[in-house]
């Protein structure tokens, strides 16, 4: 890794910190480091300028450059009397991370959502029951409940974040209930050994 002098190594120990984090979430780490190199800058840089900083070739620049905007945390930025492209980090954390939550982590909670309750009602009701013995009817039992409490779990993570993405108060308490719920049906359990 190279880096100007006038840098000195924090904004490159900055860059490998937020690299990690970003992998962390599921990211490229190079796609953090270019970020931070971009955020600490006090002008727009050239692919060229952060290849040289990050020591990363022309292709990976462009791919990670590309990644980047995409995402929208990074953007073009014209340069007067230049004739190369620059780019510029979106400054604003909360709209970075923000976009992601909507983006990704709701759409993950809400596919997880849908599939749980399609698999609740999948499970038999009771009308057959008198042809189950009552091991069967108990284990029938326990995966609804436990359908029904992932169910529950994934609806309050959407309710979290989608009120976390409008600006609102949390509520624990459905957080909390949802820990109850889990700790009742482990003792429910413990129980019936």
């Amino acid at each position: 890794m190279t880096a100007k002098a006038s840098e000195g190594p924090a904004v490159l120990e900055v860059a490998d910190a937020v690299g990690a984090l970003m992998e962390s979430w599921g990211f490229k780490r190079n796609m953090g480091r270019m970020w931070a190199v971009l955020y600490l800058d006090d002008h727009p840089l050239s692919a060229a300028d952060l290849g040289e900083r990050l020591g990363l070739s022309t292709g990976a620049v462009s791919m990670l450059l590309a990644e980047l905007i995409q995402w929208g945390i990074v953007k073009k930025a014209w340069v007067v009397g230049e004739r190369r492209e620059h780019y510029e980090a979106e400054t604003s954390i909360w709209k970075m991370v923000s976009r992601v939550f909507r983006d990704r982590e709701l759409r993950w909670i809400r596919t997880a959502l849908d599939a749980f309750q399609a698999a609740g009602e999948k499970i038999p009701s009771d009308e057959d029951g008198g042809r189950l013995d009552k091991a069967e009817l108990d284990r029938r039992k326990l995966i609804a409940e436990r359908i029904a409490g992932l169910t529950q779990l994934a609806q309050v993570g959407a309710s979290l974040l989608e009120s976390i993405l409008q600006g609102e108060t949390i509520d624990a308490l459905p957080i909390k209930t949802v820990g109850e719920l889990a700790k009742a049906a482990a003792s429910d359990r413990d129980k019936d050994k």
